[in-house]
């Protein structure tokens, strides 16, 4: 009989994963591009830039989570089903695929925003000396530490599974006859399994208390260095 397995992911070990990408980002850089960590650094200098790095970020981190949603409809995702939200009070922005999709599918979703604004944005911030760029593609980079955990894990599993997310923004259901938690699962917790699961909650946008006064600070920093 076809079960949902839950899985939720643990966000201690999200950040201490985050935190070491970044790390190793860095390293590779500085060990190849000296020259370009050093623009880098120049870049912190200048006052306009300290304050309009934040809201860059959160661009960035929004243009990620376009990328998964992209990634879910190209590849055959209900585009009714997808939601999005930030919970900065919980480090976390998110696309959720609540439609059932294919193995396939999650792979590929998964891989677009860390392959398009990590990978490729950050070589070709080395190729044309893009000092801001390379930032942004190593926070991206640093940023995509949930979805590099949910691929190593779902590539192991059947190709026949299925997979939804569920409202919460850190919990997913692989769909299977099998139960896929015999498979290691580094950074997941598995929290059991159910016959069904029942979908509440479709608001196309959720943003939390704490995400707008986030959002709101970072509308008065790029006034700031607008016109000031």
């Amino acid at each position: 009989m076809r079960k949902y397995h839950l899985f939720k992911i643990n966000l201690t070990v999200l950040n201490i994963i985050s935190f070491l990408l970044m790390i190793i980002a860095f390293d590779f850089v500085w060990l190849l591009f000296p020259d370009m960590l050093k623009k880098i650094a120049l870049l912190f200098n200048n006052d306009k830039f300290l304050i309009t790095i934040l809201p860059l970020m959160i661009f960035y981190f929004v243009l990620h989570e376009l990328l998964h949603a992209i990634g879910y409809i190209v590849n055959g995702a209900n585009y009714k089903k997808i939601t999005f939200g930030m919970e900065i009070e919980k480090s976390v922005f998110y696309c959720l695929c609540k439609d059932e999709i294919t193995k396939k599918n999650i792979l590929y979703s998964l891989m677009y925003p860390l392959f398009f604004i990590g990978i490729f944005t950050g070589a070709i911030s080395i190729i044309f000396r893009l000092p801001v760029l390379l930032l942004l593609s190593i926070c991206n980079i640093s940023g995509a530490a949930g979805d590099i955990m949910y691929f190593l894990f779902i590539i192991k599993l059947d190709k026949n599974i299925m997979y939804s997310e569920l409202d919460d923004g850190t919990s997913f259901a692989i769909v299977s006859k099998d139960n896929p938690s015999k498979y290691h699962h580094f950074g997941l917790t598995y929290i059991g399994d159910v016959n069904e699961i029942s979908r509440k909650d479709f608001t196309r946008i959720k943003i939390s208390k704490a995400s707008w006064v986030l959002l709101i600070f970072c509308i008065i920093l790029l006034i700031i260095a607008i016109f000031v």
